[in-house]
């Protein structure tokens, strides 16, 4: 009689014992980790692997299984962005395989922008043979040199019958604690041997599980909520400041509750768009150097500010001393101790997991039945809301920009998911979309990197395919990877591209224009010949539309959404079109510059930028 195995014996892994060779090992521990997608391009280094993925697909087909598309960009940086895309839209891990030398080298930017955003992708790239590095061996790069310091973590695989136990910690890693980009770079040779698969095994890596048990398992205790519920108790003007953490962290659920439980307002950074629906009556929306004046004022006005997975940067708080300057105390919840008096000292502080932090701080507030005065705060809001509202010349010829994508967010309703590059159009896209939900947001944040939305809306689409998702580009932006509008109709994806061509680079152009005398050095395109219509018919794109009178905006905007396949859009908006409100650099919320259109406390004058005052 056979003896029945308890439910919490785990279970053997049906190929443990079997030999096999290191690309198929590479292959099936990315099956294990249930990778939904592949992003990436050949090359000699990593051949072995690649055909281990053919071979694991035509495998899966013949059984009737799951297979794992490979998608091929026009260039390794977009395979690294469309991983993150991925990632971002669902809070997975993205993998990202590429070929050594240049194929490795290519997905730098990436793997930066992911380090700084927080973003969980696992990038395996091809390496020459062992005994060939240091050689300077045809497409050879030191990559855990290079990656080293643009990476949550890198590996070289030297030992092959580590490689199985390798690949699994890089996914643990890439998850766990700050979520963040693990490089693994494989010799062509280590891919080629052959060994035993053992379906289980990490390596050990003490020091950071301790951490990372540690962090699982540090709680709120009720002394520290009191202290917590004590200083909101002699608050007037209570102010939640949420960054990207909250997405990253999967608390958005969590902040929710806690602020409508004791209806304390909320502003996000860029990178925390949509941890707060934006149209629930507490969002004051996004604070920051664009940020919306009401929001930037609100942070001004606020005696008691609750930064919650933020971490105070130059964007939000460009001079810190004078941050916040009317809040009496500061709180900061993270998962990253290191945030914790980095930029402005805190008067309460918690280092855990936020969610759990959020429900015990909720908990504590209704056993005590906390109740806030805060009504007069709350009128105070809505009047900033009101006096300092975005808006814009509306009775313009021109095509207003934050027209287009107030049309975009009329029809999309805040339930899209939206991509951008960098520049004005993502800015502008910040400022007037809406978002019901966290994951709906993708942009380069803190690295700002250039042809990042074409990429990223690509890997959130293979995501995400029952979603609407838009590319809200720049003219100057989406030339950085305009390759990739051929990976959108390869795949047949329903991806939405619109180009808000200024005929330039448009946050440049507004800062010459404000600090620079006008002086345009090397940013206008306008005599530049490339038509992008043209472009994306070559590419296949069914729909390719240039849009140029105001008139047509409505119909063609709706039109555009509504098209069933690929749609590519060109809007020819007004070039001198700026984004406002401007907290220049070395500036406070006080002196914000909010243009023609937007309602100042003061007026601002503008002044020539000094050396160390750029960017």
């Amino acid at each position: 009689m056979t003896k029945s195995v308890p439910e919490s014996t785990p279970r053997a892994h049906p190929l443990a014992g079997q030999k096999m060779s290191g690309a198929r090992m590479i292959m099936q521990v990315l099956a294990d980790e249930g990778v939904e997608a592949i992003f990436g391009y050949s090359g000699g280094a990593i051949l072995p692997t690649y055909d281990a993925v053919f071979l694991y697909n035509e495998e899966q087909q013949h059984a009737g299984g799951r297979q794992i598309p490979l998608i091929v960009p026009a260039n390794e940086q977009g395979a690294g962005f469309m991983a993150a895309g991925f990632a971002r839209a669902t809070g997975r891990v993205g993998v990202c395989l590429v070929t050594s030398g240049p194929g490795a080298t290519n997905t730098v930017t990436p793997v930066r922008d992911c380090m700084a955003d927080s973003v969980p992708i696992v990038v395996i790239s091809g390496q020459v043979s062992r005994a060939a590095i240091g050689t300077d061996a045809f497409q050879e790069a030191p990559v855990t040199a290079i990656m080293g310091s643009v990476a949550k973590h890198v590996f070289l695989v030297t030992e092959p019958e580590r490689l199985e136990a390798t690949m699994r910690t890089a996914f643990e890693l890439a998850r766990t604690g700050r979520p963040g980009p693990v490089v693994i770079d494989v010799p062509k040779d280590v891919q080629n041997w052959e060994g035993i698969f053992q379906g289980a095994g990490t390596l050990p890596i003490p020091g950071y599980r301790r951490r990372m048990q540690a962090l699982t398992e540090r709680r709120l205790d009720a002394h520290d909520a009191a202290r917590f519920f004590d200083i909101l108790g002699e608050s007037r003007r209570p102010l939640i400041y949420a960054g990207g953490g909250v997405i990253h962290g999967d608390a958005s659920a969590a902040l929710l509750e806690f602020a409508t439980a004791f209806d304390i307002p909320v502003v996000t950074t860029l990178m925390g768009i949509g941890a707060m629906d934006t149209t629930h009556r507490l969002s004051m929306r996004m604070l920051g150097m664009h940020g919306a004046a009401f929001a930037n004022y609100a942070v001004d006005d606020c005696d008691f500010l609750i930064a919650i997975g933020a971490r105070f940067d130059d964007r939000v708080a460009g001079v810190p001393a004078k941050f916040a300057r009317g809040a009496r105390r500061i709180a900061h919840l993270d998962i990253d101790s290191a945030e914790i008096n980095k930029v402005k000292r805190t008067h309460w502080s918690h280092v855990g997991l936020l969610p759990e932090a959020l429900h015990a701080l909720t908990a504590h507030g209704r056993r005590a039945k906390f109740k806030g005065e805060f009504a007069d705060w709350q009128a105070h809001l809505g009047e900033l809301k009101s006096r300092h509202a975005m808006n814009y010349d509306r009775d313009s010829a021109l095509i207003q920009p934050y027209y287009v994508i107030e049309e975009i967010n009329r029809i999309t309703g805040g339930e899209a998911i939206i991509s951008t590059g960098v520049g004005q159009h993502q800015m502008w896209a910040a400022q007037y979309c809406d978002f019901r939900h966290p994951r709906l947001w993708l942009t380069s944040g803190s690295m700002g990197t250039m042809g990042f939305g074409l990429p990223a809306a690509i890997g959130a689409q293979l995501a995400q395919p029952d979603k609407l998702v838009v590319d809200i580009d720049g003219d100057s932006s989406i030339r950085m990877n305009l390759g990739e509008l051929e990976t959108v109709t390869t795949y047949e994806l329903p991806i939405k591209i619109v180009v808000l061509n200024n005929c330039g680079d448009g946050m440049v152009k507004q800062w010459q224009k404000l600090f620079f005398k006008g002086r345009l050095s090397a940013s206008d395109r306008s005599l530049h010949k490339k038509d992008f219509i043209r472009a994306a018919e070559a590419d296949g794109f069914p729909y390719a539309v240039r849009l140029e009178h105001k008139a047509d905006v409505p119909r063609v905007i709706e039109e555009f959404l509504r098209f069933k396949g690929p749609a590519f859009l060109e809007v020819m908006i007004d070039p001198d079109a700026g984004v406002y409100p401007m907290v220049g650099p070395g500036q406070t919320y006080e002196e914000m510059i909010t243009g023609e259109f937007i309602a100042s406390r003061k007026k601002v004058e503008i002044t020539p930028l000094g050396p160390s005052e750029m960017f």
